[in-house]
């Protein structure tokens, strides 16, 4: 079977599944979940085994340390993986739930109620742990996914799936709802981004180029997000402790994710005092600092701090590297996020209610946090359950795609004869 009937197949059993899902009760549905998060423990030695051939691989194609974090699995990642899919189980069911109802005029009913998207297709690169949580989302919302991974986690996708599916079949649900493209070739997503009339939407998930060339080749609607260029505004008056514990955090925690800090911002009033502390607990950390000139002043040329470039304001390094600039106020602050930012995460640290929420109510990112780590741009964190990805596209979901957001509503009406003049 050539590449292109094997997607076509794929794709048509996928919309085949999803009347069945739609109609899936909520105990259904976490029954089943419940099912797979004790499949994948059970399964783990044979999961670590096929993600270390894979990890194998990556390594000999040279790819560097971040890579490799993010295609890694361990036993306590198979456990987090397992407690996502129990955290989306515990989660309301949002399918059927009835978002409003109204009666107009003429004595009609008409109310607006949530189902599912149909059939999702989502593209994504080396993290088979998405693998799962995205799967767990689509089958909770009752959507069918079909999953398309990278080629340097294909092992790990094949066998997770694969278990996922034994559990569908078990419960007695169309294998269909949970499928992933078994191959590396290019030609799959190719194929898979022409079927409009067998899938809903396309969410990619991964660099910027991925998720360019996703968007210019499908024919379907895409929820995407090119770049996260994260900001932290340390405002005059901050807590000096509580700023570099969120900083430190928001860079060197997991800097290799869309969420981690790229930018700091620093009022110029405690840029003096704060700068040099800060700076000395991110090289410490083996961060790279690229500061503005009012920064170089501060710290003093030749203290291993290069001269940001025009360029790397807008720069998502998802590495240890880091840009620096001081800012004359809230205003300068926030006037440099929307010409360098990309609607993704935002933060200010600041003890004053009233700029908190000047910025809050000024800065358009998908999440705008105030003393608190940029880090916590994540669906689960923010207890929507795992997430399938996030959005800086405003249609039809902004920010953290949970339950709610992999469902649409329709309207349903109820009459007694009532006929239009």
């Amino acid at each position: 079977m050539d590449i292109k009937t094997q997607v076509i197949r794929i794709a048509r059993q996928a919309k085949e599944a999803c009347p069945y899902l739609a109609n899936l009760n909520a105990q259904q549905k976490n029954q089943t979940l419940g099912q797979m998060a004790q499949a994948l423990i059970k399964h783990s030695r044979n999961i670590l085994k096929e993600n270390r051939q894979d990890l194998k691989e990556a390594e000999k194609a040279g790819h560097p340390k971040a890579f490799l974090d993010r295609l890694r699995l361990t036993e306590g990642t198979l456990k987090e993986m397992a407690q996502g899919l129990q955290e989306v189980a515990d989660l309301p069911d949002p399918v059927g739930e009835v978002t409003g109802m109204w009666i107009r005029p003429n004595g009609l009913q008409v109310g607006r109620r949530r189902i599912p998207l149909g059939v999702i297709g989502f593209i994504y690169e080396s993290r088979p742990n998405v693998t799962v949580d995205a799967a767990g989302l689509c089958l909770k919302s009752g959507n069918a996914v079909i999953l398309k991974g990278g080629s340097e986690a294909l092992r790990s996708n094949v066998i997770l799936t694969k278990i996922l599916q034994d559990i569908l079949l078990e419960e007695g649900i169309p294998q269909g709802a949970i499928q992933s493209l078994p191959t590396a070739d290019r030609e799959a997503t190719t194929e898979l981004l022409k079927l409009e009339e067998y899938i809903d939407l396309i969410i990619p998930r991964g660099g910027e180029s991925l998720i360019r060339a996703v968007t210019a080749q499908a024919r379907m609607p895409v929820l995407k997000h090119y770049k996260g260029v994260c900001h932290i505004f340390v405002d005059k008056g901050a807590d000096p402790a509580m700023a570099q514990r969120i900083c430190l955090n928001a860079k060197v925690q997991r800097p290799g994710v869309c969420n981690a800090m790229e930018t700091l911002l620093v009022h110029q009033d405690l840029a003096q005092t704060f700068l040099p502390e800060m700076i000395k607990g991110f090289r410490k950390a083996g961060v790279e600092i690229r500061g503005c000139p009012h920064t170089l002043k501060i710290i003093g040329k030749g203290k291993g701090i290069l001269e940001a470039q025009e360029a790397d304001w807008s720069e998502e390094y998802l590495d240890l590297i880091l840009s620096i600039r001081v800012v004359k106020g809230l205003t300068e602050a926030m006037a440099h996020i929307r010409q360098y930012g990309s609607s993704h995460t935002e933060a200010i640290i600041t003890q004053d209610y009233d700029r908190a929420h000047e910025f809050i109510q000024s800065v358009d990112s998908s999440v705008v946090l105030v003393n608190a780590s940029t880090r916590f741009n994540d669906g689960n964190q923010l207890g929507l359950g795992a997430e399938i990805g996030i959005s800086t596209s405003k249609l039809h979901a902004f920010g953290p795609m949970g339950l709610n957001e992999l469902t649409t509503t329709k309207f349903f009406v109820f009459g007694q004869g009532q006929i239009r003049t």
